[in-house]
């Protein structure tokens, strides 16, 4: 291989993927995690000779990015909620947006109240145990239709070293009898309408199990509107995940079945309906 500086390689890289319509910083972002280099370290070290086997890590690398696959799955892992989950191409990949939620549960109980919370559809359990780590006298119940994505969850959890319930299958179906605090969930919520719209990258790799529902997106959402009331105690809370253009659907539909509480949209920082609040 060629003698070349680290800034040359990944420029290179970047320039590649950019010249295919992709992220270029993807490149750099695998690169620094690969490393375990932090910006002060990257400047340190980007004019060095870069090494015939960080070459070949490099290249292959971005081979695979320039096929779509995510950063995310190539590393084998996600930063959410200032922990480290382990993502497999049988979970989602948790999203920064979704991080609004689980901020938005732990605040909604005193942190020294016994709170009995369930998140359904967990994928990487990020949800869920994000809300333990940060609440760990909580009793918390993970659940997913998916048996590889329970799998990962229970994996995260014994990596973070912290102890919470799972139950494989259908939303509310597949907790054991029992009333619910605090229930959360951000569900498939995709119209299968919007398939061409969706980056090539979500649709090669991410999980569709996970990612689209009937009904124009809402068909989950309709089916814990209906089970949920059966289940949720009477001040008990619901923080659901919506898209952007969902937020009525979902509100009209929780009004229905919960006519004694609010329900309430909450916007996400870049000012886009994110979540629908019961309370």
């Amino acid at each position: 291989m060629a003698k070349i500086s680290y800034r040359e390689a990944l420029q290179r890289a970047s320039s590649l993927l950019g010249a295919k319509g992709l992220e270029p910083e993807s490149m750099l972002y695998v690169f620094l995690r690969r490393k375990q280099w932090d910006t002060t370290q990257w400047l340190l070290h980007f004019s060095e000779e870069i090494p015939p086997a960080d070459q070949a890590q490099l290249a292959a690398d971005l081979e695979a990015l320039l096929a779509f696959r995510p950063a995310q799955y190539l590393l084998g892992y996600e930063e959410f909620c200032g922990h480290r989950f382990k993502v497999t191409e049988a979970t989602l990949i948790p999203r920064p947006e979704t991080e609004e939620l689980v901020m938005a549960a732990i605040d909604s109980f005193p942190p020294d109240q016994s709170v009995r919370v369930a998140d359904i559809g967990t994928g990487t359990g990020a949800i869920g145990l994000s809300v333990k780590l940060a609440r760990p006298q909580w009793q918390v119940a993970l659940t997913d239709l998916s048996q590889e994505a329970l799998a990962v969850a229970k994996e995260n959890a014994e990596l973070l070293g912290t102890q919470v319930a799972f139950y494989q299958g259908d939303t509310l179906e597949a907790l054991p009898p029992g009333d619910v605090d605090l229930l959360l969930s951000n569900p498939p919520y995709i119209s299968v309408a919007e398939w061409d719209l969706m980056d090539e990258s979500v649709r090669r790799y991410e999980p569709k199990t996970a990612l689209f529902a009937e009904d124009e997106g809402l068909a989950i959402y309709r089916k814990l509107a209906q089970q949920a009331p059966a289940r949720l105690t009477k001040d008990g809370q619901v923080f659901l995940e919506i898209g952007f253009a969902q937020g009525k659907a979902v509100q009209e539909m929780f009004q229905e079945a919960f006519p004694e509480k609010e329900v309430a949209i909450l916007k996400d920082l870049a000012g886009q309906d994110r979540i629908v609040h019961v309370f």
